[in-house]
């Protein structure tokens, strides 16, 4: 069948970590010359493949992947920078003949991508960095207090232990002049007509989630995470950074300066993965309620429907 006549319609796969979207995507994509585009905001950086599950070389040789590890993490990736990086990927899939597939567990990268977002002008890079510098100086509570006297709105929304957000709200305001609630308020243009996609949402039993999430941790330890922890910490990078603050970094990062054992890095990126599967299955109850539903405890009966409904 050519290209003009296969049917391309993007098909966009959420859902928690550990729940088996990766597997779902490469299916889909293998089946149908998809190209698979990455919406997981901590597998875009180039140091981090074993920690963020990224998938490995031979997947990636199967099929085109698309806006996986090609940001350095002394770079902070920001979801305006995704939509633009995403939107070139599909256009560049689709003019290859192929479907995009775009797959993660990132729940406001799909929002931005069906919805848009607000028209917030880049941020001067000296006032970014002065008010990162600030809160690795004073800590986010004394930064909340600040923002609390300079915009109170945005204050009330936060809560003071949440620095990334506090910063990025006092550096929106000191750059444009503007609260960071009033550019909230004006939307942006889609990247995707959602009537024009394909939305599966995937999902778990809550206890097979946790035990498979703990069982991938404990392969990552095994396969070279824990270089890859000691790689990141040797480029001496601001611990702001996001890609500072990805799962199981602090953990080992301890284990590595002799303050903690093994066995309790484990122990705490395990809980720390159960706490990110709540807030992301928050949020896919949230915001994705007219998203297709796939459990993959059944996957093997689930894939004729999956397969069905993109078809339909």
């Amino acid at each position: 069948m050519s290209a003009t006549q296969r049917d391309l319609t993007p098909i966009l796969i959420a859902g928690p970590t550990a729940s088996g979207k990766s597997a779902i995507a490469m299916a889909i994509a293998v089946a149908t010359d998809g190209t698979i585009i990455n919406a997981d905001s901590m597998q875009v950086y180039r140091e981090l493949r074993v920690l963020t599950a990224r998938p490995t070389s031979e997947d990636e040789a199967r099929v085109p992947h698309a806006l996986y590890g090609f940001v350095p993490a002394s770079e902070a990736y920001s979801a305006g920078r995704f939509v633009r990086d995403a939107a070139a990927a599909i256009a560049k899939s689709l003019s290859e003949g192929r479907r995009p597939i775009i797959v993660g567990g990132t729940g406001l990268y799909f929002k931005a991508l069906l919805e848009g977002l607000s028209p917030i002008p880049e941020v001067r890079a000296d006032i970014r960095e002065h008010w990162r510098a600030e809160a690795e100086r004073r800590g986010a509570s004394a930064l909340h207090e600040d923002l609390a006297r300079l915009d109170p709105i945005m204050a009330t929304r936060l809560q003071p232990s949440d620095a990334q957000r506090i910063v990025r709200a006092l550096e929106v305001l000191k750059s444009t002049g503007r609260s960071l609630a009033e550019w909230q308020m004006m939307r942006g243009k889609p990247v995707l007509e959602e009537a024009k996609t394909k939305r599966l949402v995937i999902g778990l039993d809550r206890a097979e989630l946790h035990a498979r999430a703990d069982r991938r941790f404990e392969s990552m330890i095994k396969s070279g995470a824990i270089e890859e922890v000691r790689a990141l910490v040797d480029m001496q990078l601001d611990s702001g950074l996001p890609a500072m603050r990805a799962i199981g970094v602090t953990p080992i990062s301890a284990v590595l300066a002799g303050e903690s054992t093994l066995e309790q890095a484990v122990s705490s990126g395990q809980a720390e993965t159960r706490q990110y599967i709540k807030r992301q299955e928050t949020w896919l109850r949230r915001h994705m309620i007219s998203w297709k539903c796939i459990n993959t405890q059944y996957l093997e009966s689930n894939m004729r429907d999956i397969f069905a409904f993109i078809r339909g």
